[in-house]
C-alpha cells in the first residue's frame, strides 16, 4: 500500500480497489449504500460490494420516460440518476416523532423514540446530488430550528461522490451550475475510465475522513494520459446536457407574474399526482399525523413526507387555500426557483431532471420557465 499524498487527484483504484473500498468502510461500521438495479430501475440500497453495482446498465430518459439499456461496457456508474434520491436515508419517508403509553395507574408517559447513530457511506453520489444535500443542510440544520435526528445522520454520512459521465435526456446541471463535476462536499471523488481492458478510477480525497480511509485501500499513482482522460469525462458530459435552463432574473420572472395564462395551461395537463416532489433531491414538505389505539393505552405522533400539491397540505379551517391545480404548480415551481432564494439564499433546484423524467404526463419545468419568459418578451417587443 503507497502512503498517502495530499494530491490524490493523481491516484487511480482498480476494481479491487473499488471493493476493498466497500469493505474498509463496513469494517468501520458504515452502512453502505450505493446504486443497484431493482424493478427496471437503477435504485439506492444497502449493497455488500462491487458485484450489487449496475455494471453494463445505463439509463435513458426523456419527459415522462425512463427505461434501463446495456451499455457496450461494464461501467458501474454509467448512467444518470434513478427514482431515488440520498434524502430518503437523511430525511425518512417516515418518522416516529414520540409515543405515549398511559400505564395502569392512569398516568401517560411520553417518550422520544432513541435515535440510533446510523452511520451511512453514500457509494456514487453525483455532483447534483452533493448539491440537494447542501440544500437540505440549509433547512434542517441551520438556523434557530435544527432537526437534530437529521443532523445526527447527515454528520454521520461518509460521502463516495462519482463524477457523472453519462448525461442523462432530461439533466440540466450545467444550468444550475452544479454539476456534472463534484467539486465540493465529499468525502473522496471517482472518476471513472473505461478502456480496453482497463478499468479504472481516478480518486481525489475532499475531506480528513476521506483521506484516512484511503490510506487503508491499496491504491495506484494514475498516469498524465489517465488524469487527462478524467478531465475529458467531464467537460463531454458538460456537452450533453439534455435540457437547459435560463436563470437570468428567474426570481423576479416566477414572482411578478402570479397570473401569467402559461399556469393554466400547465395546469390542464398537470395530475397534481406529487411525484416531481418525492422524486426530488430537495423537497421537504412534511406533515404529522397522531395515531392511537382501540384501548386508548397508546398513541403516536408520526412525521411524514408529503407535497404541496395535495389538496389538504394548504389545509386550514373552512378549507384548502390552493384548490386549483393551476395554484398548486405555480406554488411548487415558484417556491422552487425563486422564493427559496429569498428563503435560504440558493435555487431549490439543482438541475437532476427527476421531476421531468418521473411526471407521468411529461411536464418539463424548463420547458414552463421558457414559456414564461418568451411570452413577456414577446409581449414587451410589441
Amino acid at each position: 500500500m503507497q502512503a498517502f499524498k495530499a494530491d490524490t487527484s493523481g491516484f487511480a483504484l482498480d476494481t479491487a480497489g473499488l471493493q476493498r473500498l466497500f469493505e474498509v468502510l463496513a469494517e468501520d461500521g458504515y452502512r453502505v449504500v450505493g446504486p443497484t438495479r431493482r424493478d427496471d430501475a437503477i435504485v439506492y440500497d444497502e449493497i455488500g460490494g462491487i458485484t450489487a453495482l449496475p455494471a453494463g446498465w445505463t439509463d435513458r430518459q426523456e419527459p415522462g420516460r425512463y427505461a434501463l439499456e446495456r451499455r457496450e461496457d461494464n461501467a458501474f456508474f454509467g448512467y444518470a440518476v434513478g427514482p431515488h434520491s440520498w434524502k430518503k436515508f437523511l430525511f425518512p419517508p417516515s418518522e416516529t416523532l414520540w409515543s405515549a403509553h398511559r400505564g395502569d395507574d392512569g398516568v401517560m408517559t411520553v417518550a422520544v423514540p432513541e435515535r440510533t447513530a446510523d452511520k451511512f457511506a453514500f457509494i456514487g453520489v453525483r455532483a447534483c446530488e452533493l448539491h440537494a444535500m447542501a440544500v437540505q443542510d440549509r433547512v434542517f440544520g441551520e438556523g434557530p430550528y435544527v432537526d437534530t435526528a437529521y443532523a445526527a445522520r447527515r454528520s454521520n454520512a461518509f460521502i463516495v461522490a462519482v463524477n457523472c459521465a453519462e448525461a442523462g435526456g432530461t439533466c440540466f446541471c450545467v444550468s444550475m451550475e452544479t454539476g456534472p463535476r463534484a467539486t465540493q462536499g465529499f468525502d473522496l471523488a471517482l472518476t471513472e475510465l473505461i478502456g480496453g481492458d482497463e478499468h479504472l478510477f481516478l480518486i481525489e480525497a475532499g475531506s480528513e475522513a476521506g483521506r484516512r480511509i484511503l490510506e487503508r485501500v491499496p491504491h495506484g499513482t494514475a498516469t498524465t494520459e489517465q488524469a487527462e482522460a478524467a478531465r475529458a469525462v467531464s467537460e463531454r458530459t458538460a456537452s450533453q446536457m439534455g435540457r437547459s435552463l435560463d436563470t437570468r432574473g428567474i426570481k423576479e420572472l416566477l414572482q411578478d407574474n402570479p397570473e401569467h395564462p402559461r399556469w393554466d395551461d400547465v395546469a390542464a395537463r398537470c395530475l397534481t399526482c406529487a411525484n416531481c416532489t418525492m422524486v426530488c433531491p430537495t423537497c421537504f414538505c412534511s406533515t404529522v399525523e397522531d395515531h392511537s389505539d382501540l384501548t386508548g393505552q397508546n398513541a403516536e405522533r408520526v412525521r411524514k413526507w408529503d407535497s404541496c400539491f395535495t389538496m389538504d397540505y394548504s389545509y386550514i379551517h373552512g378549507g384548502s387555500v390552493r384548490t386549483a391545480a393551476s395554484s398548486r404548480y405555480r406554488q411548487w415551481m415558484t417556491h422552487k426557483l425563486a422564493n427559496w432564494i429569498d428563503q435560504f439564499g440558493t435555487s431549490g433546484c439543482v438541475g437532476c431532471g427527476r421531476c421531468i423524467t418521473w411526471c407521468p404526463v411529461g411536464i418539463d419545468l424548463t420547458e414552463e420557465v421558457a414559456a414564461i419568459r418568451a411570452a413577456l418578451d414577446e409581449g414587451r417587443s410589441r
